[in-house]
């Protein structure tokens, strides 16, 4: 990746185009939990991993993209964090937490905050239950959502497991 061409958080305001609350607050927590690297609000919206690594010039692997799951016994929100190349494997997830069904946006956005194409690892409404996928373990360097479509930030796989105090599974297909 260009460092040139990684936007700053103030560009897109610059633009007439305000990061948006859930971002400006993903920033804040991130500041307070000490994480090194300021999250970036994109020129583009970033909804899917290929997305967002088109817009950061790094392979889609790089991207650490969060899949929210409904756990069926409590209708607790199942976050899997995986490497933006892979496919979570449903069967796997629910072998760690319990059977899992598909959430909606409703869901997603009630129990997390966020919107679907945004959800950060961090600073949820309500904590999830939380696994992160051992296959981004393959990258030094990986970028997340920050609240928002247009909002990511670069991260270590050790960061993510510090920020979230989430285990390492094998959660993928294949």
């Amino acid at each position: 990746m260009a460092e040139s061409s990684t936007p700053s958080p103030a560009d897109g305001a610059a633009n007439g185009d305000a990061p948006h609350e859930s971002f400006v607050n993903v920033v804040r927590l991130l500041q307070s939990l000490g994480h090194a690297h300021v999250p970036v609000w994109l020129a583009v919206s970033a909804r899917t991993a290929q997305e967002a690594a088109d817009a950061l010039g790094v392979v889609v692997g790089q991207i650490a993209k969060s899949v929210i799951f409904r756990r069926k016994a409590d209708e607790a929100a199942v976050l899997v964090v995986t490497s933006g190349d892979k496919r979570v494997d449903e069967k796997k997830v629910a072998a760690l937490v319990g059977a899992i069904g598909r959430a909606d946006a409703d869901f997603v956005k009630a129990r997390t905050g966020y919107s679907i194409g945004g959800v950060s690892p961090v600073g949820h409404a309500t904590p999830p239950v939380t696994l992160i996928d051992r296959e981004l373990f393959r990258f030094a360097e990986i970028w997340a959502a920050a609240g928002h479509p247009k909002g990511v930030f670069c991260l270590s796989p050790a960061d993510l497991v510090r920020l979230t105090g989430a285990p390492v599974a094998d959660v993928v297909q294949g």
